[in-house]
């Protein structure tokens, strides 16, 4: 039986970065992963795109994380985003900023991402074995090896790199939060963030299909409060809203049960209300023999004008002409403060990230082991951490593996 000093039981972002950093360390590496190949998830991230990290300070990066900023400010100043930047160009990924310091591989490719990481992988001796672990073993309190479905593997230390319960087609299927709590860990409660939202049907099946550009989506609370507000692209579906000022926006909604949200869209926020007034007047005069039902058709898509016409409360065979100045003002305030109530999100498979996971009052954050366990470590997903759009989520994921790894690794030293 084969002995390692760390072994890292999933290759995914966090995984294939801390068999990196520890076997670059000296550490005898051992990455398990249950797919045919390393990187599965990482590979359609960001519409296959990556967004490996977002060029900002340490603090920018804190700011951005609404579920354990404090926990990680040491992992983020160990591993920062400019570190991260450097490490990838030095491993041959060259790389762009995009809008909102997003930065993404110059080849838009994910898959030269975790190429890349798998090839240094294998140049510092990492051994990857395609299998599935099943039970980490433990003696006293201390980590002594992996059983997986082709044998026992003895080693120091483990990392607990699995992911979450998002895509669960990638091999993210919640293995790992099973793992940590048969080894006596909490784990907090599993939802998905980062994913689209259920809402009011009755508006949303009819514009099923339609997307809104430049609109600008806020989030209230029923008792007025505001928890989001942005400009850009939304889509209608069958269930609701999806999109992605409406992913960001889930990650702002943290309690479905305390408190039912809804959305305001302004549909033309271009246009101020004397504007836009002005506008409709134009086009009114322009159509001014017409129903009001074919009197919209050069502000709005065939789609979204039966909606309006209903939310509106103007007959639809109302004569343009004889629509009163309050019933213009009325569509104004519909037309800058369209209201959709929401329901709640969809399920967590749906969703981008997973808000929730292993406790954090159960893990060192300098180190990110285990304070239950001695050698067993966390990084990525699994750990009850999550961010906003943008590059902060996989950084996070750099952050805690750097970590994670670095202290594992060290254990061969000591």
């Amino acid at each position: 039986m084969e002995r390692y000093d760390t072994a890292i039981i999933g290759a995914g972002a966090a995984g294939l970065f801390a068999a990196v950093i520890a076997a670059r360390n000296g550490a005898k590496v051992v990455l398990i992963e249950r797919n045919e190949s390393p990187g599965k998830k990482l590979k359609i991230t960001g519409k296959g795109r990556c967004n490996i990290t977002n060029e900002s300070s340490v603090e920018e990066v804190l700011d951005n994380i609404p579920n354990g900023k404090h926990f990680m400010q040491s992992a983020v100043r160990a591993f920062t985003p400019t570190d991260c930047i450097e490490f990838f160009e030095v491993l041959g990924v060259p790389l762009k900023t995009e809008r909102g310091k997003r930065v993404f591989p110059e080849s838009d490719r994910a898959s030269d991402v975790v190429f890349a990481l798998q090839q240094n992988a294998l140049k510092y001796g990492v051994s990857i074995l395609h299998s599935r672990a099943t039970e980490i073993i433990t003696e006293n309190a201390c980590i002594k090896g992996i059983n997986t479905t082709t044998g026992q593997i003895e080693c120091n230390s483990v990392i607990l790199a699995t992911g979450g319960l998002s895509y669960p087609a990638t091999g993210s299927t919640g293995d790992g939060y099973k793992f940590a709590a048969d080894l006596g860990h909490t784990i907090t409660p599993l939802r998905g963030s980062l994913v689209p939202l259920e809402a009011d049907v009755s508006i949303c099946s009819k514009m099923q299909g339609l997307t809104l550009k430049n609109v600008k989506l806020s989030i209230y609370t029923n008792e007025n409060k505001r928890v989001y507000e942005d400009f850009g692209e939304l889509l209608f579906t069958h269930f609701g809203l999806s999109g992605p000022l409406v992913l960001s926006a889930s990650a702002h909604m943290r309690d479905y049960v305390n408190d039912k949200y809804h959305a305001l869209i302004d549909l033309k926020p271009a246009l101020d209300d004397k504007k836009l007034d002005m506008r409709l007047l134009r086009d009114f005069e322009k159509y001014q023999n017409r129903d009001f039902g074919n009197a919209l058709c050069d502000l709005f898509s065939k789609l979204c004008i039966p909606v309006i016409i209903e939310k509106s409360k103007i007959p639809p065979n109302t004569k343009v002409h004889s629509i009163t100045r309050e019933q213009r003002l009325n569509l104004c305030s519909l037309i800058k403060a369209f209201r959709i109530d929401i329901y709640g999100p969809r399920p967590v498979n749906e969703a981008i990230i997973t808000s929730g996971g292993v406790s954090l009052l159960e893990i060192n954050p300098k180190t990110m082991e285990s304070k239950l366990v001695s050698g067993l470590y966390f990084a990525g997903e699994i750990i009850d951490v999550d961010a906003y759009t943008g590059g902060f989520n996989l950084q996070i994921a750099w952050s805690t593996a750097f970590s994670a790894a670095t202290a594992s690794s060290q254990r061969v030293k000591a």
